[in-house]
């Protein structure tokens, strides 16, 4: 029988993309769920189905990592509330009404991002970095000779010799979709006409791939980094090499699983799971696209090139390819080498001739965006040793210098984006993002993401009230943690310090453990000791993955570290360093590299010889497997420690009074070490 239906419990309702779960009695509606688990789901009606702002889709199939069978049939019937707003207004395909709408049996229910109004903010902005041009795209003018009865050479091959002429090309193919339009292109521009030309590699024969009549002086490609949470596109010239647009959006498959693992188990547990997958993320890219155009005043048709990257999960899923290999070992990919392509191929919105260009993958979970950071960044350009580190869901390590680079994967799960902490959630106005903790007092001063202001400064309070502050980002996990480590909240290893209750009522009895209140407002915020302890798996994987690599190039130190992606831009790297997870390094030499990804792709885009270094030089990185690696469990096992076990930090003890060692203190009942204390109270003021 199945459990989640069969009324031995209530039912679990997983919220997507936040990530928050619960269990409700049937009946339950599905607004009210979202109210309880704190999920932002407007209503401005009040609950009558008239504004149509608490729209929800409820996604089927069976998410094996939630333990969740999710299906239609598990919400109540369209009601009548819906259908008047139905008739009256606009309700797409596949969307409830969640004030209407009731919860029956298990579900996994996704808010739409076009009705969340605090949705998640995606900062995957380009950089500035200026890029020297040899693009594959070539915008050719040339004046055709026109037709002579005494030359009977048809008008295709009068334009090849035009072509071979005035810009040296040799035995061009012509697309298919070009043919029909050549004769009416050449005589709408009198015979003078502007040609454009793909030719990637020097070896290969040119193509034709679109023809414009008259001078056609501008030529654009898209760089995109698909990442497994947020996927980054930008708009460039290929006459210029100036980044003229970018857009971002949540990965539409987070529905489907929040890491990488999931989503593979849902392709596994459905047979249609692929291809689901597949369409969202190709929806989800023409959707940017459309946005980059219309910010820039591009005609899509006029897109002409485009460079893809991304972790070899979202690499397979947007070439169609299944990912289940990948799931285990010896994590086969299906292609690692570059892939050569056509927008037409992959449902793209571009013009029919578009090419699409995939860089290389480094190994079976070192993907294409790692190798494509890595041409960003350039460790193996360079005399220093230099770790390159992607945290994501699954973080992707390069480390290395022009002698030797190796590189490996971590698997820290979705913790650093909240999904596992108890107050956590995605960047949103509303996430505390910054944290300060007195170590006198151990009282917290907080930054809220909408809110420039701290929250002991005037005008906070009154700003706080409308937007509200409704959990913890990535970055400000980072930072509670550790200043918690820094002001004796948190033991070395990580055990909440019961004795403290005495000295601060934000120390609070929890279950067999206590708890840290880190904001007492109308939607009160703790972090647990389960918080912590997910914390200290993730980071203690990073850093394992690292010494593995370390050991690799028979170092005990680095020079300089580069924290990539949207994530890694955000995070203090002092905390960072406090939490352990990186290594010591002089802090001046860590830096946010940005979306350096999202930069190895519009190098690529805007130069094909970046291509040719970063095939050759994937070739030559050493991939290195964690799950193979002996010593992965004792680093594993010494990286759970604050900041480490055994590994010192003298480095980062130069910038940050860090806490003396000693024994863990008493904790409460069940937590290591433990004997019960008294129980804190929570502050109401």
């Amino acid at each position: 029988m199945d459990q989640k239906v069969s009324g031995e419990k209530d039912p679990l309702v997983l919220f997507m993309p936040s990530g928050r779960r619960g269990r409700f009695k049937k009946g339950t509606h599905v607004l009210e769920a979202a109210r309880q688990l704190g999920v932002y789901v407007e209503s401005v009606c009040g609950g009558r189905g008239i504004c149509g702002r608490c729209q929800i889709e409820v996604q089927e199939g069976n998410f094996a990592k939630h333990g969740i069978t999710s299906a239609n049939s598990h919400i109540s019937a369209f009601g009548a509330k819906e259908k008047r707003y139905a008739d009256k207004r606009d309700l797409k395909d596949g969307r409830r009404l969640s004030c209407s709408a009731t919860i029956e049996g298990d579900l996994v229910v996704d808010v739409p991002q076009d009705v969340q109004v605090n949705a998640q903010i995606v900062r995957k902005a380009a950089d500035t970095r200026l890029i020297d041009r040899n693009p594959a795209i070539q915008m050719c003018y040339v004046e055709v000779e026109e037709p002579d009865m005494h030359k009977p050479l048809g008008d295709l091959d009068r334009l090849k010799q035009a072509l071979e002429r005035d810009w040296g090309f040799t035995d061009i193919i012509v697309d298919q979709h070009v043919l029909p339009q050549v004769q009416k292109i050449l005589r709408s521009g009198n015979w003078s006409v502007t040609a454009a030309i793909h030719k990637d590699m020097d070896t290969a024969r040119p193509s034709l791939i679109a023809l414009y009549p008259g001078l056609k002086n501008e030529a654009y490609g898209i760089a995109c980094d698909i990442g497994s949470t947020t996927i980054a596109m930008h708009l460039s010239s290929l006459l210029s090499g100036l980044t003229i647009a970018s857009a971002g959006a949540s990965n539409p498959q987070i529905r489907f699983g929040e890491d990488l693992m999931s989503r593979v188990s849902y392709v596994m547990m459905n047979p249609d799971g692929c291809e689901a997958m597949t369409k969202a993320v190709h929806i989800a890219l023409n959707g940017l696209i459309e946005e980059v155009c219309a910010e820039s005043g591009v005609d899509p048709t006029d897109i002409l090139d485009a460079v893809f990257v991304g972790n070899p999960i979202m690499h397979h899923l947007f070439l169609g390819i299944d990912p289940t290999e990948l799931g285990g070992a010896p994590f086969a990919l299906a292609v690692s080498g570059a892939v050569h392509s056509w927008a037409s191929e992959l449902n793209l919105a571009l013009n029919d001739g578009t090419r699409v260009y995939m860089l290389p993958c480094i190994a079976g979970h070192v993907g294409a965006d790692a190798a494509a950071a890595t041409l960003s960044e350039g460790p193996h350009r360079q005399d220093e040793m230099m770790l390159l580190v992607d945290v994501g869901t699954n973080a992707e390590i390069v480390l290395g210098n022009k002698n030797r680079v190796v590189a490996a994967s971590s698997p820290t799960g979705p913790a650093f984006e909240g999904a596992e902490i108890s107050c956590g959630q995605r960047a949103a106005p509303g996430a505390i993002e910054r944290v300060r903790i007195d170590p006198e007092t151990l009282e917290p001063r907080v930054r809220v993401i909408g809110i420039d202001a701290w929250s002991d400064e005037p005008g906070f309070a009154a700003l706080a009230g409308k937007t509200g502050v409704t959990g913890v980002c990535g970055s400000g996990i980072i930072e509670v943690i550790a200043e918690m480590y820094l002001a004796g909240i948190i033991t070395e290893d990580g055990v909440v310090n019961g004795d403290l209750a005495e000295k601060s009522e934000r120390i609070i009895k929890d279950g067999r453990t206590f708890s840290y209140v880190l904001w007492d407002g109308e939607t009160p915020l703790t972090i647990t000791q389960n918080d912590v302890r997910a914390i200290q798996l993730a980071k203690a994987a990073l850093y394992a993955g690292i010494k593995l690599l370390m050991d690799k190039q028979g170092i005990d130190h680095v020079d300089r570290i580069g924290l990539a992606g949207a994530f890694g831009s955000f995070i203090d790297p002092k905390y960072a360093m406090v939490l352990g997870l990186i290594p010591d390094c002089r802090l001046d030499k860590v830096k946010a590299v940005g979306n350096a990804a999202g930069t190895g792709a519009r190098m690529a885009l805007l130069n094909r010889d970046y291509r040719r270094e970063i095939e050759k030089t994937v070739t030559e990185i050493e991939k290195i497997e964690t799950a193979l690696e002996p010593k992965f469990q004792e680093h594993f096992v010494y990286a759970m420690a604050l900041p480490n076990k055994i590994d010192p930090f003298p480095k980062l003890a130069e910038a940050v009074k860090l806490p003396e060692k000693a024994e863990p203190a008493v904790a409460a009942e069940g937590a290591p070490g433990g004997r019960r204390r008294r129980e804190g109270r929570r502050r109401r003021d």
